[in-house]
């Protein structure tokens, strides 16, 4: 007969969460800044559901932000660096105003944006279709994949029209 080493009745050490533990504010925004960086707005919109005691959270957050864990700087650069070789300043514009992040430093993000657009267009073009569209159906269907992707329109004529000069 063969030794067996542990039982399944052996009590194992409980899951965190199945004793009940609840990180604290904090503790859950540390969690989601070890992640990717965010903006104060967004961990006040994700956290808001969490706070147990009216400005709790404002507290917590007030000290991450002395402490250089929350920087809007930083995320907004970091949107940018994500988001720049597939999408337009349009588009980029978007998503840092949903992060609830504006003012001079974004303004300062997407004027840079703006003066590298039509290359990434063009490479963001080069990537999906490489090839100059058969017919005014396909043209058509180019246009609006970079438009979506939030580039001008009067980069994308350019980018459509100059794979058709080659």
């Amino acid at each position: 007969m063969s030794q067996h080493h542990g039982s399944y009745d052996e009590e194992k050490p409980p899951a965190k969460k199945a004793a009940g533990f609840q990180p604290s504010l904090k503790g859950r925004a540390l969690r989601l800044l070890s992640q990717r960086e965010h903006s104060r707005h967004e961990l006040e919109r994700k956290l808001a559901p969490h706070e147990q005691a009216p400005g709790e959270l404002a507290k917590a957050l007030n000290e991450l932000q002395a402490r250089d864990f929350i920087n809007d700087d930083r995320a907004i650069e970091s949107v940018v660096h994500r988001r720049a070789g597939k999408w337009g300043a349009a588009r980029v514009k978007q998503e840092l105003a949903a992060k609830g992040l504006s003012g001079e430093a974004v303004a300062e993000a997407l004027a840079g944006l703006r003066d590298t657009e039509l290359s990434r267009a063009q490479e963001v073009w080069r990537k999906k279709f490489g090839c100059p569209p058969a017919d005014p159906h396909e043209r058509m269907r180019q246009i609006r994949f970079l438009i979506t992707r939030g580039f001008a329109a009067e980069v994308v004529r350019r980018v459509v029209r100059g794979c058709e000069d080659e």
